[in-house]
């Protein structure tokens, strides 16, 4: 690619871009390659704005000098993978960053629960996004610690468990402690099912997006539910009982996930047995629902849209499971406006696509040779 083979012109244009904030560099930047050293000078004399830096295995040296040197102060995201570095160091830099907001660690080894703690290093900054990709030491314990900053608290709105030691059983504690989290994102593998005496729901006002994606470490005998199973069926009582009102968009690898979801139908009231009063049935999905599933060894996500009950549909309702659409609605053609979930797309027979109008708008033409023909050919 270019900015793997053009470096010096690459750098001799960002001598002149004084106010850059972003930039696409190559790989070799991020590793401290020696072929990307004058570029770096030049981004480190030149930009002093940058707002979005990554360091990769190599780059320990630059990522410590970045918190002595201060080029870089006003610093937004940071990336750090695969860094063979202390604990403490880490802490200490990521501190010194006081613009900083979105922070991810991928395979950061070395990295444990001391960095929310310790008093021996600087406390770590309050975060609107924190990432963590296969970090196996820290626990839900570290991350309690930190949720329990009130600045902390009210700053994170995003946060991801990828393969971590924080296990799918502790995450009603984080989601109790973060009452401003609007996106969650966990990825496990289990390989006991949840034990059904410690089951709390998982409850948060704040939740609208959650990516809940647990599998099985080792596929079950057959006839035998897998470990996971019980993971998804937690969460979907959770969200029938009410304990996640806010919630709007689930991703999850459970293809019954959407039955579950749905219940039988029941009776528009019930007898409340202590009081001999009737009160409506509650077990319910409490708001519209955009469900993704797909099966572990799938690649594309399945869409079901799940709706509340009504006065006429008591049980509420769900569409038909279905592969997502490519065709979004900025890929559409200009001539459809703003109408393009209103349209269908029906092909034509030649690589192209008719036109089935709505019943508010009239149906596009097209033109073959000289002649205007309907698009719609029912």
């Amino acid at each position: 690619m270019t900015r793997e083979v053009c470096k010096a012109d690459l750098a001799r244009t960002i001598s002149v871009l004084q106010n850059l904030r972003y930039v696409d560099l190559p790989e070799g930047f991020y590793t401290d390659n020696p072929s990307s050293n004058i570029l770096k000078q030049e981004l480190q004399a030149r930009c002093g704005d940058i707002r979005q830096m990554k360091f990769n295995h190599g780059a320990e040296r630059s990522f410590q000098m970045l918190g002595q040197a201060r080029q870089w102060p006003n610093l937004q995201t940071l990336e750090l993978l695969y860094l063979t570095m202390d604990t403490a160091t880490i802490a200490n830099v990521v501190a010194s960053l006081k613009a900083l907001r979105h922070v991810k660690f991928k395979s950061c080894q070395s990295l444990d629960d001391s960095m929310f703690a310790s008093i021996y290093m600087s406390p770590f900054p309050p975060l609107e996004v924190l990432e963590f990709h296969d970090v196996s030491n820290i626990s839900a314990k570290g991350l309690l610690t930190y949720l329990s900053y009130p600045d902390v608290k009210q700053a994170l709105n995003s946060l991801t468990l990828a393969n971590t030691g924080c296990l799918p059983s502790d995450l009603f504690q984080i989601l109790a402690a973060a009452s401003s989290l609007k996106t969650l994102h966990v990825t496990e593998s289990v390989s006991h099912a949840l034990p059904q005496s410690r089951n709390p729901p998982l409850a948060s006002c704040s939740l609208r997006v959650l990516r809940y994606e647990i599998s099985s470490a080792n596929l079950s005998s057959r006839g035998l539910s897998s470990p996971s199973d019980s993971y998804y069926s937690c969460l979907s009582s959770s969200i029938l009982s009410g304990s996640l009102p806010s919630l709007s968009h689930l991703y999850a690898l459970s293809t019954s996930l959407p039955t579950m979801l749905l219940p039988p139908p029941q009776p528009a009231f019930a007898v409340n047995r202590t009081s001999n009063a009737y009160r409506p049935v509650t077990t319910v999905i409490p708001r519209p629902l955009r469900l993704y599933t797909k099966a572990v060894t799938e690649m594309e996500w399945n869409l079901t849209l799940i709706s509340p009950p009504t006065q006429a549909d008591r049980r509420g309702s769900a569409t038909t499971t279905r592969p997502m659409s490519l065709y979004l609605e900025y890929q559409l053609n200009p001539q459809w406006g703003d109408k393009g979930k209103e349209s269908v797309m029906v092909g034509n027979g030649f690589g192209g696509f008719l036109a089935v109008p709505s019943e508010e708008s009239g149906s596009p033409k097209a033109k073959k040779g000289n002649r205007n023909v309907n698009a719609w050919m029912g």
